[in-house]
């Protein structure tokens, strides 16, 4: 038998070690790039975080307008993300990335020209609608070049990229902060978005050029390696089976609404952490922006190894519920463990520090894992807008969390009463994973 009939036939000795290799190949071509501009919009989306600590005063901010205007950015991604996902199957995803980071670049610059919180609104909501569309985008992306046995580690390793961004972005936003404030006559808040949001146009620049949308198109592949990832693809459908292909039995689809709840109560842990661990650093004791940097970026070095190696175990065991639920729990009993010691002075803010950490690794390790579950039901149009619609509505929580801690900090004078509610809720995601995808995963093979 030829290298190329090895390639091409699946059943074939040769074949498992020649997929490997095939796909070490797609995995370096495809999720370094992929990568880089997740970081780009993790850092565009929650610089805002560490804005805060000079903006509010700057702007005469309470703590509910940046609530609001942290949250709102989450109705533009709502609106905006079921749409960015049709329009990607039909133009491809080069183009489709192309347009989101060029969009959601500018408009992180003009956040610098912001002097009320109606136009703080305004730049928040077109925000979080130009980056609609990437993250899912890049989740139905993938599906078109990895089988279900690879996705957890694939989606995982491509989600770090967001603890990489709070990694790099706490002490680099300390850095332009301190050291540009009053530069040019501008705040430092002021240079830390025109300095993250410019680098993003250029990315999507190089995205049209740089991106192939699918296998077939990919001229980096021989033939041979483009029938071995057609092969696993296709095997892949056959060991799923029959699986829910119209969009349009989404939205009376119980599955469906369950995943979303799920995922609605994971981020809303993930949405509190991360507009507000800069304040959580500094309401423990740590006042300087470089400081809270440094420090957030330890939690975030945390979140992205537990996420790819919560998402590698995940694909060697072939198991999905109990690898989402335990690093959710932790994660919730972390936050209410957080909450309990914020502003004891008796004890060491350290304390404090390290269940913010276990709270970050936790629920940022189940993300990953999550995305395995919309494939075990969905497929072709469905998996396209059911992706985007799960991620869209759950994100909402993106909008309600912040804008709650924040009328919770104005009325209480802590952050203590919000997050225990949060934990409680991220808690349920672990309970409903148990529970409700087993009672699904048995009526799908009943």
């Amino acid at each position: 038998m030829s290298a190329t009939e090895q390639a091409a036939s699946p059943d074939s000795t040769a074949a498992p070690s020649l997929e490997d290799r095939v796909y070490r190949k797609v995995t370096w071509r495809l999720l370094p790039f992929l990568c880089i501009l997740w970081v780009l919009a993790w850092l565009d989306r929650v610089n805002i975080g560490f804005a805060k600590l000079q903006m509010l005063d700057a702007l005469r901010f309470s703590e509910a307008v940046y609530g609001l205007g942290a949250g709102i950015f989450f109705l533009g991604y709502f609106l905006f993300e079921v749409p960015s996902n049709a329009l990607l199957q039909r133009i491809g995803a080069k183009k489709t990335v192309m347009r989101i980071a060029i969009g959601w670049g500018t408009i992180c610059m003009l956040q610098a020209l912001v002097t009320t919180p109606t136009q703080f609104y305004i730049l928040r909501f077109l925000l979080g609608a130009f980056e609609a569309g990437f993250y899912p985008g890049v989740i139905l992306y993938l599906t078109y070049w990895y089988p279900t046995s690879r996705r957890a580690k694939a989606f995982g390793t491509f989600m770090s990229a967001s603890a990489v961004a709070g990694i790099l972005g706490g002490p680099l936003a300390g850095m332009i902060m301190t050291s540009l404030d009053g530069a040019s006559g501008f705040h430092g808040w002021q240079w830390l978005f025109v300095l993250e949001g410019f680098p993003s146009v250029v990315a999507g620049v190089v995205a049209f050029f740089y991106m192939t949308d699918r296998p077939d198109q990919a001229r980096w592949l021989s033939v041979a390696e483009q029938r071995v990832i057609h092969h696993a693809l296709e095997r892949d459908a056959r060991e799923l089976g029959e699986r829910g292909s119209d969009w349009r039995t989404l939205f009376r689809n119980a599955r469906v609404w369950l995943l979303i709840a799920i995922f609605f109560c994971l981020l809303c842990a993930n949405s509190a952490l991360t507009f507000w661990i800069p304040t959580i650093i500094r309401d423990s004791g740590f006042g300087a922006p470089l400081v809270i940097g440094w420090i957030a970026a330890l939690g975030y070095l945390f979140g992205a190894a537990g996420m790819i190696l919560n998402g590698a175990h995940s694909d060697r065991r072939q198991e999905v519920r109990w690898h989402f639920a335990l690093p959710a729990a932790c994660g919730a009993l972390a936050m209410a463990v957080m909450a309990m010691l914020l502003g004891q002075q008796t004890l060491a803010p350290v304390f404090t520090l390290v269940a913010m950490i276990v709270a970050l690794t936790g629920t940022m390790s189940a993300i990953p894992v999550f995305w395995q579950l919309p494939n075990l039901y969905l497929a072709g149009g469905a998996a396209a807008i059911g992706v985007a619609f799960i991620n869209s509505v759950a994100n909402l929580a993106g909008f309600g969390a912040p804008y709650v801690l924040g009328l919770v900090k104005d009325a209480t004078g802590s952050l203590a009463p919000g997050l225990y509610l949060v934990a409680a809720i991220e808690l349920m995601a672990a309970v409903l994973v148990i529970v409700g995808i087993a009672h699904a995963k048995h009526r799908k093979e009943g």
